[in-house]
């Protein structure tokens, strides 16, 4: 096995942003706090406001908690209807897409980002998640990076999906495997 020795600093040194990515992350670091964060959860339209004029595609009576974690908007589309609830963690390294009427319980975790840990210097990789209509994210899920899930798919509670999931299937564990279909 080769056992080369990671270069940290390598990885560090790598410009993985753009300026103006760079600058847009500053300045959502710093608002996000006073203007979505401490809003009081009523204020769903507010909240949609806020996360469009950071560039997020945002449908029609979204609901997202003030407490839910966005982080890069710019990289964010959410569906008419879909839900994120309290404390959830929706990290757009990549492009998130969430579909219509989806569902993204409390502290779910959807994770568009990785590295590749086949070389040395660990380059990053924004990947792409793509969530379809009716989905159920239940609470503590984790959706990794360069998935897909399929229409009314239900990831159960607390499960770890690092591979596609089908339409209509039920998957659940770690790593998430199918459970049941849904009917």
């Amino acid at each position: 096995m080769d056992r080369r020795a990671l270069d940290i600093q390598a990885n560090r040194r790598a410009q993985k942003w753009t300026r103006k990515e760079l600058l847009g992350r500053l300045v959502w670091e710093f608002l996000e706090r006073p203007l979505f964060r401490w809003t009081p959860r009523q204020l769903w339209w507010w909240r949609r406001f806020i996360l469009k004029q950071f560039g997020a595609k945002i449908g029609n009576a979204v609901q997202i908690h003030p407490t839910a974690r966005i982080s890069i908007p710019w990289n964010l589309e959410v569906g008419d209807y879909s839900a994120i609830g309290d404390s959830a963690i929706i990290y757009c390294l990549g492009p998130i897409k969430i579909g219509r009427s989806v569902t993204v319980s409390q502290y779910a975790h959807l994770c568009a980002g990785t590295h590749d840990f086949r070389q040395v210097d660990m380059p990053l990789i924004k990947a792409q998640i793509t969530i379809a209509d009716e989905v159920w994210v239940c609470a503590n899920a984790f959706i990794g990076p360069d998935t897909v899930i399929g229409a009314r798919a239900i990831v159960a509670a607390a499960a770890v999906v690092v591979r596609d999931v089908g339409s209509d299937l039920i998957v659940g564990g770690n790593p998430a495997v199918q459970v049941s279909v849904r009917t």
